[in-house]
């Protein structure tokens, strides 16, 4: 009994033991981590979709480290329009606020740059960086555009003279001029309204400059990080990133419609470099190594089936075709200008099987090399097909064509070598002959024959028709025979 009221007195303490941990464990849970980390990441080059990976990314993992901020150190000369809106939903939508830092000294935020700072919840610049010429550079240029200071009210006070105002107002509405002007132009006009639109919304959101932001769309104005800071269009400017954290340590920013005070001073910094997947896009998606690799994919497929069993051609050609083909879905593809380059590959390939002295294949070079220009549809200069790539793959299809178009010519003169047509003109021996008729022995093989005259058995004789299944032949003499005996004529008077 003794014992058992021991052991009784065990299992209930350790069943107690076991609740408390249980308890102080769902406790431990149940509360958030700590947010002791910032998160880096650079945006650095061109913006592509390789820019829109490596930041969807790192805002998903500073998310599941549940990092205090994401700081993106911003150095772009711009890029895609598209890669650029994919990252400002991202960062709209994140739940780790996001920090844009154009840094380091030198560098500089324009175009697609600018949006993505005024995206961020806090906006930061180093000392010696500048901002701004965000016109959309695919409407550029163009023109009969409008011009931008039509669209915009005097700047003066709004009096002017009675003149002005009276010229003034004869003239038609914003509206009304849009729709008067050309196709081109009215598309140049709406796009850039709605770049104004769009990044007025942004500067709205975090209480910036939105006037400024108009203005870096419409005239491509850009800003010093000093003039910026004054003029709102940025938060603070920051020496370095610990600067930078200790700058906005306190600050209240919204993440979702929730007010969040950043603790940020003296953090750690942990640094997240684009993965080898990213870097490996950021290489395909550059148009002209695209369009190389998808020449070598289609010339290596068309070797395979022209040798099958090669293996290795076919192997290199249909990876390469793989990765061009998911390079060039990421970018602005024309798909008129893809439709180009695989007719002029065709062309060129048909030109080998079907001969055609050149047209096929000079009329496929013409429509690879108009295809290829027109390939991406951008004007974006990091994302466009360089004519030195586009000449350097021409030369090279205009060489192979060159090359195929000689055997074609020598192919042509050169005499038939099989079917009946080679019979014509080939040397024979009788085999048996009766008056103007009897048998030879040509091409290997035994034919009946006629000459309309006396011929004798061993005479050479020489093919001059077929008819049907009967060859026409004449006496023939020799050298080619290695008898010199002369002709049948000839031997016959001898030996008279």
């Amino acid at each position: 009994m003794h014992i058992g009221q021991k052991l009784g007195r065990f299992a209930l303490g350790a069943a107690a033991l076991m609740l408390a941990a249980t308890v102080g464990l769902g406790q431990t849970t149940d509360q958030p981590t700590a947010r002791r980390i910032a998160v880096l990441a650079a945006i650095e080059g061109p913006i592509g979709p390789a820019t829109m990976r490596h930041v969807e990314k790192v805002i998903a993992t500073a998310a599941e480290r549940n990092a205090e901020v994401l700081i993106l150190r911003i150095y772009t000369p711009g890029g895609l329009a598209d890669s650029m809106r994919e990252i400002i939903t991202k960062i709209l939508a994140s739940a780790t606020p996001v920090i844009g830092y154009v840094a380091p000294s030198g560098a500089h935020a324009a175009s697609a740059g600018t949006y993505i700072l005024y995206a961020t919840h806090v906006a930061a610049m180093a000392p010696g960086t500048n901002l701004g010429a965000a016109t959309p550079v695919q409407l550029g240029g163009l023109p009969g555009a409008p011009s931008p200071a039509d669209d915009k009210p005097d700047p003066g006070d709004g009096t002017g003279d009675a003149a002005d105002q009276d010229e003034t107002a004869g003239k038609p509405d914003i509206g009304d001029r849009i729709r008067s002007l050309a196709p081109s132009e009215a598309m140049n006009a709406k796009a850039t309204n709605d770049a104004v639109a769009f990044i007025r919304s942004l500067a709205e959101l975090h209480g910036r400059n939105a006037d400024w932001a108009e203005k870096a769309v419409r005239e491509a104005a850009s800003l010093s990080s000093a003039q910026a800071l004054e003029q709102g269009v940025i938060d603070l400017v920051a020496d370095d990133v610990e600067a930078l954290l200790a700058a906005i340590d306190g600050r209240t920013v919204s993440i979702g419609g929730t007010e969040r005070v950043l603790a940020t001073r003296g953090l750690p910094v942990e640094r997240l470099e684009q993965d080898s997947i990213t870097r490996l896009l950021g290489v395909i998606s550059n148009p002209n190594v695209a369009l190389i690799l998808m020449m070598i994919g289609i010339y290596g497929i068309i070797f395979e089936f022209v040798n099958p069993g090669s293996v290795v051609p076919g192997v290199v050609g249909a990876i390469s075709l793989t990765l061009a083909l998911y390079a060039l879905n990421q970018l602005p593809l024309d798909y008129a200008g893809l439709a180009l380059v695989g007719f002029g590959v065709a062309f060129m390939v048909a030109e080998a099987f079907t001969p055609t002295f050149g047209i096929l294949g000079f009329g496929g070079l013409v429509a690879f090399v108009i295809g290829a220009a027109m390939l991406v549809d951008t004007d974006v200069p990091a994302y466009q097909v360089s004519w030195w790539v586009i000449g350097t793959m021409a030369a090279l299809s205009g060489a192979v064509l060159t090359l195929l178009l000689g055997f074609t010519l020598r192919a042509y003169r050169r005499p038939v070598v099989s079917g009946v047509a080679q019979l014509v003109g080939a040397e024979a021996r009788v085999l048996d002959w009766s008056g103007g008729g009897g048998h030879v022995w040509a091409a290997g093989e035994r034919w009946q024959a006629s000459a309309g005259r006396d011929l004798a058995v061993g005479d050479p004789v020489r093919v001059r028709r077929v008819d049907g299944l009967t060859l026409v032949v004449e006496p023939a003499s020799g050298p080619e025979f290695g008898d010199g005996a002369g002709t049948y004529q000839e031997r016959r008077e001898g030996d008279a």
